[in-house]
């Protein structure tokens, strides 16, 4: 029986990494080599009845070896970003707890993070909240350039793992709405303080692919998406 089958977050397809961790709510696909994940993919909710966690902590899942601490960002100067939303995983405590493991972390930039990241997970929910969405799909993670400098965190702690800063960030949106239509919008981020509109940082899904080294939505035949992107208004 093939596993990610069985989970509505893979729908539509779903990456590779070298540990795939199955949440409650969300999918997250890490990368040992980078020390964080690679992707998380979620599926947003409609409610909002749990509080918000903030019980940050390590995913013992993972080998030690690979795996963040908390001491990794304590003074790092980069926030915990997550990448599955809390916000979008409030049907519950539990769920919402799972969303404050350290595997759905990545050292993001304060002005990032509590910014224009911020503002495009509401919208986000905003866009799901639609009569017409019956689901939406978001992926997102970290992109490395390597041909630029790679700062680090976590050098200086008795953990011994150095976590790399990533350069930038990207982020996929997949609705689809009552009449069977899939409606798609992509973005990347430098990991910054971002000032334009969201609408600037919207890239082709592509380039997204490109840059971060995975494949996006591999369920959905190209050809087809291409055609449906075409006939609808975008959001952003």
């Amino acid at each position: 029986m093939d596993l990610p089958n069985l989970r509505r977050e893979a729908r539509y397809g779903m990456p590779a990494a070298d540990h795939i961790l199955y949440n409650r709510d969300y999918v997250l696909g890490y990368s040992y080599y980078f020390r964080q994940a690679k992707w998380a993919l979620e599926i947003v909710d409609h409610n909002a009845d749990a509080e918000r966690a903030d019980n940050f902590r390590p995913d013992y899942r993972l080998p030690e070896s690979f795996r963040a601490d908390l001491e990794d960002y304590h003074r790092s100067g980069y926030d915990r970003g997550h990448l599955a939303a809390s916000a979008n995983h409030r049907d519950n405590d539990l769920q919402n707890s799972e969303t404050f493991l350290l595997s759905n972390m990545s050292p993001q930039h304060a002005d990032l993070n509590r910014r224009i990241w911020r503002e495009l997970e509401e919208e986000v929910r905003n866009l799901n909240r639609k009569d017409s969405v019956l689901e939406t799909y978001v992926i997102c993670g970290p992109i490395f350039y390597f041909d630029q400098p790679v700062k680090f965190i976590g050098q200086d702690t008795s953990n011994e793992v150095a976590i790399p800063v990533p350069n930038a960030y990207f982020k996929s949106v997949l609705t689809e709405d009552d009449k069977g239509k899939l409606h798609m919008w992509s973005f990347i981020f430098p990991n910054q303080r971002c000032d334009n509109p969201i609408k600037d940082y919207r890239v082709s899904t592509t380039k997204v692919e490109q840059y971060a080294g995975i494949q996006l939505w591999s369920q959905i035949e190209g050809a087809k998406i291409t055609t449906e992107k075409k006939r609808t208004r975008a959001m952003w």
